[in-house]
């Protein structure tokens, strides 16, 4: 492999990989490896190149503060989870002796951890297990200390200690098997049954009945003798005499890192930048408002990051929000699709099939870019989405505007990794299937993009329910949430304002591929990353099941069929289908809009928690056969710093792993 230090991007004809130096006129890896049900694809990023010198010194001082915060979430996600990560790690950077077979098994669940940002599926919240057995894991910790490992030990411990504490754990798919568990069985308190860090042992629902928040999305609950007690996630600030919370030590770094940014920043960049470093070292709500209405009045920078606690998927109550951390760059050639329905959002509000009570009566602020993204680490990548709409917070979406997101590399990736033959294996006749192929990739961009831009920033609070929704809406919010800006692009996919925008060159057409495949999807095929139960724990799918099983119960739009053994959803009608999903984003944003908890509760329980597991079991035989992931892990590009003889970072350069385990050792420091 060559020098890193010696290595220059001469304008876009080179992109250099781990496998070797490639030319960009040859096909390049997109899918490098499969792990059990998880395709592991490589991310490219042939834009970087072309951003100015300063613009590539920006992104690498953002690109470390995205690392830099990685052991947050590993934390939130699995209390031991660093620790483990540690253990695996270092037994494979110090592996010669170890027998062949235990370090194969340390190596593929390792893979599966990288992935996962821990030992919790990140789609199904359940845990998967290491293969062997305890006595063989703690023989190869024993040969790699022996071979200068450094092991997490907690002090006066041994290697042999250290596994045997982790071992339930690691072996036992019994000991703590969901990190979310949002409908667990037995009725059991959904904060017990959660392996996630977001409450100390011991908390209840229960307790926190009455319980104000002062650091809703950034802390920890616990019980301190007997009381409920915060202890806020923030760097502190001498100056404020604010003390120091929990994960002080990364957050320092993280500051450091952005600090480190904000003289290569645009100005508004930088007004966000210094609004996030005062959030970061306080922890307070209104100096995270703060940050959140610079970062959306930020819409021109070609560069921009995401970087705090922001999704709230993982905490059972929906509140607490994951670490995460993005770096991107605007792709200009690729905008023209989002920009369109971003300009036109007024006319999209005006005509959503809702009460206009819940209708914004002013449309501000939304913003849209397609983007290519350098890196995604915590609660965003490896497993990633295809589109971003921010903030969360209601009440600045309302009044100050939101921006939206494509992430046009990531599209890319998907599409050049996956086969088409699950699409046909589950189209119900072969008009279905030459739908699918003309339209999907061009629907399913423009159902993201709606999804992102309208959706999400569409629909106001009721007076009798001010504030954030998720406050009343409690652990149904963020599905719900996921659904109503689904049922959003779903509406629109039909009307005849994408033919007019030059959006759907045939919006009745278009709209029957986009509606057979979201059918496809929510009611069938997501069921095959559900190896177990019979119910759903993560909140799109849940969103996905919900829509379709409820228009299937509340419509004749889509029927189920079989044949040769074989189960099929077929939609009967478009218009029907479109008029079905009309009638449920009412129902959908009266809830959100009202704050009705017990009407979204049952809305979920009786359409999008349980599933059918023979059908589940059929869907899983029928995806065997085909072969094809389940989900995606990435491996994005890594850059790497050029520097003066005094140490300066003078410029980056950009390189292409190929390797999960590359990127992951790199990252973790190592590798050299």
């Amino acid at each position: 492999m060559l020098s890193r230090s010696a290595l220059v991007l001469v304008g876009s004809l080179l992109a250099t990989t781990s496998c070797g130096l490639l030319p960009m006129n040859r096909e390049r890896p997109y899918l490098l490896e499969r792990v059990d049900d998880v395709a592991i694809v490589q991310v490219y990023a042939d834009g970087f190149s072309n951003l100015a010198q300063n613009e590539r010194v920006l992104c690498w001082h953002l690109y470390r503060a995205a690392l830099a915060g990685r052991d947050i979430y590993l934390t939130q996600r699995c209390a031991d989870g660093r620790v483990v990560r540690d253990l695996i790690e270092e037994i494979l950077t110090h592996s010669e002796g170890i027998d062949a077979t235990t370090l194969e098994h340390v190596r593929h669940f390792a893979k599966l951890f990288w992935v996962n940002n821990g030992p919790y599926n990140n789609i199904t919240a359940r845990k998967f297990v290491m293969a062997g057995d305890a006595s063989a894991l703690i023989a190869a910790a024993d040969v790699a200390a022996k071979n200068g490992a450094r092991l997490p030990l907690a002090p006066g411990e041994a290697p042999r200690d250290l596994v045997q504490r982790l071992a339930p754990l690691l072996f036992d798919p019994a000991f703590k098997p969901m990190v979310t568990a949002k409908n667990p069985e037995g009725g059991q308190d959904i904060l017990e049954a959660s392996a996630c860090t977001f409450y100390g042992p011991g908390v209840t629902m229960r307790d926190l009945e009455g319980f104000e928040e002062r650091y809703a999305l950034n802390s920890t609950v616990v019980k301190d003798g007997g009381r409920i007690a915060e202890i806020p996630w923030r760097a502190g600030s001498a100056e404020d005499r604010v003390a120091p919370g929990l994960y002080a030590k990364e957050i320092e770094s993280i500051i450091g890192h952005l600090e480190a940014a904000m003289p290569y920043a645009t100005e508004p960049m930088r007004k966000a930048l210094a609004a996030q470093v005062r959030f970061y070292r306080t922890g307070e709500r209104a100096d995270r408002e703060a940050y959140d209405i610079a970062w959306v009045a930020d819409k021109d920078s070609p560069v921009d990051t995401v970087n705090s606690f922001v999704e709230v998927y993982v905490d059972p109550r929906g509140i607490k929000g994951g670490w995460e951390g993005i770096v991107s760059y605007e792709d200009p050639k690729k905008a023209e699709l989002i920009k369109s329905i971003a300009a036109n959002a007024k006319w999209f509000e005006d005509h959503m099939p809702y009460d206009d009570r819940f209708k914004k009566a002013d449309v501000k602020g939304i913003s849209a870019r397609s983007i290519d993204v350098i890196v995604e680490t915590g609660d965003s990548g490896p497993v990633t989405p295809i589109g971003i709409n921010l903030p969360n917070d209601q009440a600045i979406r309302e009044h100050h505007g939101s921006k939206s997101v494509s992430l046009a590399n990531i599209v890319e990736a998907y599409d050049k990794s996956t086969p088409g033959s699950a699409r046909a294996e589950f189209c119900f006749d072969a008009a279905e299937t030459a739908r699918a192929e003309t339209w999907q990739a061009l629907t399913s961009d423009l159902l993201t993009n709606m999804h992102e831009v309208i959706g999400h920033a569409s629909g106001r609070q009721d007076d009798c329910a001010k504030g954030d929704p998720a406050t009343f809406i409690k652990e149904n919010y963020s599905a719900l949430e996921e659904a109503r800006a689904d049922l959003v692009a779903l509406w629109f996919m039909m009307d005849p304002k994408l033919q007019e925008l030059g959006l759907l060159s045939d919006p009745a057409e278009g709209a029957l591929a986009a509606y057979e495949q979201y059918s496809r999807n929510g009611g069938m095929q997501q069921l095959r990353r559900m190896k177990h139960g019979d119910q759903l724990e993560e909140d799109h799918m849940r969103n996905r099941l919900m829509v379709v099983r409820w228009i299937q119960a509340n419509s004749d739009a889509i029927e189920t069929v079989q044949r040769d053994g074989k189960t099929y959803l077929r939609v009967t009608s478009a218009a029907k289908w479109r008029e079905a999903a009309g009638r449920l984003l009412a129902l959908v944003q009266k809830l959100k809009s009202t704050g009705d908890y017990a009407g979204t509760k049952k809305l979920f329980d009786d359409y999008g928690v349980k599933f059918d597991p023979k059908l589940r079991d059929e869907v899983l035989a029928r995806y065997a056969e085909l072969d094809v992931a389940a989900y995606t892990g990435f491996v994005f590009p890594q850059l790497v710093a050029v520097r003066a003889a005094d140490g300066t970072v003078i410029d980056a350069t950009i390189e292409y792993p190929c390797s999960i385990e590359h990127q992951m050792l790199t990252w973790s420091g190592r590798r050299p």
